[in-house]
């Protein structure tokens, strides 16, 4: 274990972050009562788990200010992220050593989930399940290693997220419904409905005025990057959120029309396109309904606050009204997925059937 050299100029102070286990706690009250509220403080035993001081016991206070947005509760057996500071780089014992908790581990709540949604989806998805995984594996691996560094390196994040989304779409139609009319169709349908996305998101953007600060990570962004087009990472933050349900939508058209193609081959394209059509139609009702759920459903803090504010300054705050354009972004493009999904679908099929005709 090597300290990290922390601003050791000024402070000489060297620091280093380790995993450990609340083991017991005391307390301290600003009056002798059993009541919370009146904890400043809890003075907890801690165990490191990781690094050179592992297994070893330290004691260190957890400060309590009455403030739930900064401050942690612990419990006996809760796992926590420490911070262990020395004056020594390479101190011989935990004696040298301060040790700080900054947080509770949270990371095995997340792969228990995950674990529950993987066994669900090959459980039930079989091998198409599987395939289902691989391609949420290759988006989020999108995501990280090529949209994050091209935003990063001030590459617009409006064709960053349309380079991905397209990426995206075609591992996941191709994987899931194989290398065919239909899946060409859908992928068809989903990209120009992402570029629909991404013209309306930037007009959305600049006709709000809004500023691309959407919440305490873009402004932290900002002290750290402030040469990143915060308004243009906005509107890829409306194409990503929209990808899901567009693909959803173009699928399970282009879908349709090719099984109401097998059924009966004497189709023109018009009459596919207007069978497609009906079918959009019966699919939009609940996919906007879907969209505009989770938008409010991730802004119900926005939401409560409504009621304690004027309804006119509400929606004109920036945060309100960013979101509520990123559901409307969402679901006219999601809108404009059934027409172009349809008339791509019935073309590609017809033309497929006519070239196997002349063949």
């Amino acid at each position: 274990m090597a300290f990290a050299d922390e601003e050791a100029e000024n402070f000489d102070t060297y620091t280093i972050s380790a995993d450990g286990v609340v083991k017991s706690i005391d307390y301290d009250y600003t009056e002798k009562t059993d009541n919370p509220e009146n904890i400043s403080k809890q003075i907890v035993t801690v165990k490191i788990t990781s690094g050179e001081f592992r297994g070893k016991e330290k004691v260190t206070n957890n400060m309590l200010t009455g403030n739930p947005v900064y401050e942690v509760f612990l419990k006996e057996g809760d796992r926590v992220l420490l911070v262990l500071e020395s004056k020594n780089p390479k101190p011989s014992s935990l004696d040298e050593v301060e040790v700080y908790i900054t947080d509770v581990r949270r990371a095995g709540t997340i792969y228990l989930y995950a674990f529950i949604f993987i066994a669900f989806l090959v459980a039930i998805g079989k091998r198409k399940g599987l395939l289902s995984l691989l391609s949420i594996i290759i988006t989020v691996i999108l995501i990280f290693i090529l949209f994050v560094p091209l935003v990063l390196f001030n590459v617009s994040p409006v064709i960053a997220a349309i380079i991905i989304s397209i990426l995206s779409t075609a591992a996941t139609m191709y994987l899931v419904s194989g290398f065919n009319q239909k899946s060409h169709a859908a992928v068809l349908g989903t990209v120009l409905s992402l570029i629909f996305a991404g013209a309306l998101a930037l007009i959305s953007i600049k006709m709000g005025h809004l500023t691309g600060f959407m919440g305490e990570e873009s402004v932290f962004l900002y002290t750290q990057r402030p040469d990143l087009n915060f308004t243009g990472i906005f509107a890829a933050s409306m194409i990503i959120a929209a990808l899901g349900a567009l693909m959803d939508v173009s699928v399970s058209i282009a879908s349709t029309i090719n099984e109401i193609h097998v059924t009966d081959k004497n189709l023109s394209v018009m009459e596919l396109f207007k069978s497609g059509m009906n079918v959009g139609r019966d699919i939009i009702g609940t996919m906007s309904n879907t969209l505009i759920l989770v938008y409010l459903g991730n802004s119900m803090p926005l939401v409560l606050l409504s009621s304690n504010i004027d309804v006119g300054k509400f929606f004109n705050l920036n945060n309100v009204a960013g979101e509520v354009l990123s559901a409307l972004v969402g679901s006219i493009s999601l809108l404009a997925c059934v027409p172009l999904t349809a008339i791509m679908s019935s073309y590609l099929i017809k033309r497929r059937q006519r070239k196997e005709e002349k063949a």
